[in-house]
């Protein structure tokens, strides 16, 4: 009797060859396709000479040979370092540098940058194109056709990811991690309803660490992955009810995209497939969870709390979106939370501090030597990405901000995510972001950028008043920038280094 197959992937092909694996545009892929065109190209890396002791990146926007590279990269047991398409020259230079990067897997629209960079990058043997040739890069056709549809040899340990942080307050760090820890991935899927077969609509890049792992998560428990190339909030309700998904990983700038469609659209959309929609990157305002609850419905919301470093650390439920404002959810599955106040004593229920979290998840460490994150005393393994938090008298985690973002005006510590909600709340708003900028007087002042709904004008006096009955007065901002949009990683984080940046000599650009 033939062995059975065991990696997860070729397994569910063997069970159902027919099942349908990817959805992009239209196009369908069936399980047994799309495992023999990732077994084509894992193959096919292994001809070129790559091992596991290899590091692989891959590049571009969400598609299918995306989905392949990733399932590719983790059949041969390599370090997979996906790297945003959306980078500068020099961006790209530092990851493929820093990672040592040994192949690149790139989308052919984003190749011609990245083949002037190679005489500079050594460590790079081999690079590939897909979607599109460019000069000097070996096609992914010619690669597919070194290997075969035969199940590459198991690693002899599992591979792992080098994702780099999102570069929001400096250079990017590679974070090296691990497989999914089995007990904590079971019990993560039974707190958000995230169950086998699902129909996953991936939303934000692929090169990020949330849709990533779901995407990964809804292949290995039998589901299947639409995959759309970028997004579109009509398209996106579009293709919840045609393909009747289940499951999806938004940030919260997509909900607020989705949300703001014209009403008539959202009133005649079907959304009652929808049973898990996991909101991470920022945090989510209060206001926009009640208006998804409003318009799109109740039952299927869950914000999650987590880092690259140290995954998803706690979860709130849709029962809890309106019962408890500003929280996103407590911890699950044996993971610890602690909320440290500078002398490194527990603060008590209600008051905040460094937020340091104990999971078995937490990631390998960052690549290079780059500084650690913080840690406690006493080697029990509780770290922290430098978010200020608290917790209330049920244990569930409400984030303040992040320590570098906190605003100290006359003395006072402002979190900018507690203006930041009160501003998401004005019916004309669409974005806001507030920063500290430098003032003679108070050392810094509170500095707001808002951008308006479409086909609404924000009036700076109304906002004013706005915020006067729902903030103290030294939260309040005393200056406003207004402007279409508000800069963004693709993955929906503020870039509020880029608004400082800009606002060095404490003048705002536009009033």
């Amino acid at each position: 009797m033939a062995h059975a197959p065991e990696d997860t992937l070729a397994v569910w092909a063997a069970e159902d060859p027919g099942a349908v694996a990817v959805i992009e545009a239209g196009a369908v892929t069936t399980r047994a396709e799309l495992n023999a065109e990732v077994n084509r190209i894992a193959g096919g890396l292994a001809a070129l000479g790559v091992t596991a002791d290899d590091r692989v990146a891959w590049s571009g926007p969400n598609s299918s040979s995306v989905v392949i590279a990733m399932h590719a990269c983790r059949k041969l047991g390599v370090v997979a370092v996906p790297i945003s398409y959306r980078f500068t020259a020099e961006e790209w230079r530092h990851v493929l540098s820093d990672s040592e990067a040994a192949v690149l897997l790139v989308d052919g629209a984003y190749a011609a940058t990245v083949s002037s960079l190679l005489p500079d990058l050594p460590t790079v043997r081999h690079a590939v194109t897909f979607g599109g040739r460019a000069p000097g890069m070996c096609p992914w056709d010619e690669v597919a056709a070194l290997g075969s549809v035969e199940e590459p040899p198991l690693p002899a340990r599992p591979g792992r990811t080098m994702m780099y942080t999102s570069g929001t307050t400096g250079r990017p760090k590679g974070a090296i991690r691990g497989p999914a820890h089995p007990a904590l991935r079971t019990a993560m899927m039974a707190e958000l309803d995230f169950g086998d077969a699902e129909v996953h609509l991936v939303t934000g890049p692929l090169y990020h660490a949330g849709p990533h792992a779901f995407a990964l998560l809804a292949h290995l428990t039998g589901g299947t992955v639409v995959v759309t190339r970028s997004f579109d909030p009509a398209e996106w309700i579009r293709l919840v009810a045609e393909h009747r998904v289940t499951s999806a990983f938004l940030a919260p700038i997509h909900l607020q995209r989705i949300v703001s469609l014209p009403g008539d659209l959202l009133a005649s959309a079907d959304v009652s497939s929808l049973r898990t929609v996991i909101v991470n990157a920022a945090p989510v305002p209060f206001a926009l969870k009640q208006e998804v609850v409003a318009t799109l419905g109740d039952g299927f919301l869950y914000e999650v709390y987590g880092s690259t470093e140290l995954g998803i650390a706690t979860v709130l439920r849709p029962e809890d979106q309106l019962r408890k404002p500003g929280s996103c959810g407590r911890a699950y599955g044996g993971i610890g939370l602690r909320v440290v106040g500078t002398d490194g004593a527990d603060m008590a229920a209600g008051e905040a501090g460094e937020l340091f979290v104990r999971t078995p998840q937490a990631f390998e460490g960052y690549h290079g030597g780059a500084e650690p994150l913080d840690e406690l005393p006493g080697g029990d393994g509780w770290r922290s990405v430098g978010d200020i938090g608290w917790l209330d008298d049920e244990d569930y985690l409400h984030i303040c901000d992040r320590m570098t973002d906190m605003v100290i005006t006359g003395g006072v510590n402002v979190y900018p995510a507690e203006v930041e909600a009160v501003l998401h709340a004005h019916p004309d708003v669409a974005d806001a972001a507030v920063i500290g900028i430098p003032d003679d007087e108070w050392g810094e002042r509170v500095h707001a950028v808002v951008a308006p709904r479409p086909g609404r004008v924000l009036d700076p006096a109304a906002l004013e008043a706005f915020v006067a009955v729902r903030l103290a007065g030294f939260k309040r901002p005393r200056s406003w920038d207004f402007r279409t949009d508000l800069p963004r990683t693709e993955s929906g984080k503020l870039l509020k280094r880029v608004l400082r940046a800009e606002h060095k000599d404490g003048q705002p650009s536009q009033v």
